[in-house]
């Protein structure tokens, strides 16, 4: 059942391979429940009682709210997915209610740091293969608000450097296109023709690793930890965040919701307003300091 449920995932609703990972490794923790606690193995006899233990358990053995609720985001599309395929009449994941979970703001390097970063004199990538590489990782992730895993899948032939755009596949195989600039496609062509003499049989990927092959997630972090420790203090220094940072950006200058929600390959404009929220605390400290009855 767990199977025939990730292939529905996979093919049926493309989801990505990290999403896939993440229900499998749900499911098997759900299996390996039922069975110590309950001695079953059917998931035909799983009732409400049952997954609300679970639940319990979980939430008594320190696991964090937002965990939590992906397993029972996980619970409920398993059985939901049950149900379609008439293994069962009911489904008993229907009632779980997500825990309430505190909002946090994301975390967004400040516009002059990315500035100090990408532009300055005072800071400079080193002119090698690796150095030239990096920057432009960096200022892709950045100028686009691009995904991990969109920033690795990236290929030469989906930017267009004559209307200067990127084509991204994003979640669920949702194409969308984003702008970049002038300068920034002047910068691209010359890593190109960097990587080009570095390696005699370029990858199909736009950026590679030092010995050409396609990059790996955990490069990807070490970089972009690496940079941004040199310019802001922040205590995470993720590929996410400078998409948070691409995002709050855009909002900080006046750019339209939707717009941004686009550019992000948002499904849903709630996913994308979580962002307006950085940009109302500065339009709020710009107040106090300037208004005279604030």
């Amino acid at each position: 059942m767990i199977d025939s449920f990730l292939k529905f995932l996979e093919y049926e609703k493309r989801f990505s391979q990290h999403t896939l990972t993440a229900y499998q490794r749900d499911l098997k923790q759900f299996k390996l429940y039922l069975l110590e606690t309950y001695e079953l193995e059917d998931f035909l006899q799983v009732n409400h009682a049952i997954l609300r233990s679970w639940i319990v358990s979980l939430m008594e053995s320190g696991v964090s709210p937002i965990t939590v609720n992906r397993k029972i985001a996980t619970l409920k599309s398993f059985f939901k997915f049950l149900q379609s395929r008439e293994y069962i009449d009911q489904n008993p994941a229907s009632r779980l209610k997500p825990l309430k979970t505190e909002k946090k703001l994301p975390s967004f390097v400040r516009e002059n740091e990315m500035i100090d970063l990408l532009d300055e004199i005072s800071f400079e990538f080193s002119d090698d293969f690796g150095g030239v590489r990096d920057k432009v990782l960096i200022e892709l992730l950045y100028c686009t608000g691009i995904r991990l895993s969109e920033l690795i899948n990236l290929q030469e032939r989906q930017v267009n450097f004559f209307q200067g755009t990127i084509k991204v596949l994003g979640k669920r195989n949702k194409e969308r296109v984003i702008p970049i600039s002038d300068s920034f496609v002047k910068v691209i062509k010359e890593y190109l023709q960097i990587r080009n003499n570095e390696f005699q049989n370029a990858s199909e990927f736009l950026l590679v690793t030092n010995t050409g092959e396609k990059l790996y997630p955990m490069m990807v972090y070490r970089t972009v930890r690496a940079y941004l420790s040199q310019v802001t203090t922040l205590s995470k220094k993720s590929p996410h965040v400078l998409r948070h940072t691409f995002a709050t950006h855009l909002l900080d200058k006046g750019a339209d919701l939707n717009a941004v929600k686009d550019l992000l390959g948002h499904t849903s404009l709630a996913a994308t307003q979580v962002y307006t929220h950085n940009s109302m605390e500065k339009l709020k400290s710009a107040f106090d300091l300037a208004h005279p009855r604030a």
